[in-house]
């Protein structure tokens, strides 16, 4: 079976939502494509991220550029918090430069950072409102 990506709108909203309220300042969102997949024969992944390496940037002329892929069939039953663990684990693997590179699980990448981090996202969803919350908010007004 071959693999199949469609844009996925509902994983770019949560990236960016949680980029924003995390101060992943180093995350660039505009340049970070989310995509679904189908088909794939991976087993114990949920999502990855890729990176687009430099010599591809030389070759392209184009700044770099991070997809994170979600595996349909793993992520799509996931509870609300464990799709924005998932989405934490792999924002987590993009580094402070921004260059198309990773970092790794090696103490860096862990279910207690991961855990820390969704504490603090539902902790300033409650009392923080997003940018574009208060945009959409001052437009109604």
């Amino acid at each position: 079976m071959v693999i199949r990506y469609c844009p996925a709108a509902d994983v770019k909203s949560l990236l960016e939502e949680i980029a924003e309220r995390l101060k992943f300042s180093h995350v660039l969102v505009n340049r970070v494509l989310c995509l679904r997949s189908r088909g794939s024969k991976a087993t114990h992944t949920i999502a990855r991220i890729h990176g687009l390496p430099r010599v591809w940037q030389k070759a392209l002329a184009v700044k770099a550029h991070y997809v994170v892929e979600v595996i349909s069939e793993r992520y799509d039953g996931l509870t609300q918090d464990e799709k924005e663990r998932v989405i934490i684990h792999e924002l987590l693997h993009v580094p402070k430069s921004f260059q198309g590179g990773f970092r790794h699980h090696k103490g860096w990448i862990t279910s207690k950072r991961i855990t820390e981090l969704h504490q603090t996202l539902t902790t300033r969803r409650r009392s923080v409102p997003t940018v574009s919350g208060m945009i959409s908010d001052s437009q109604s007004s």
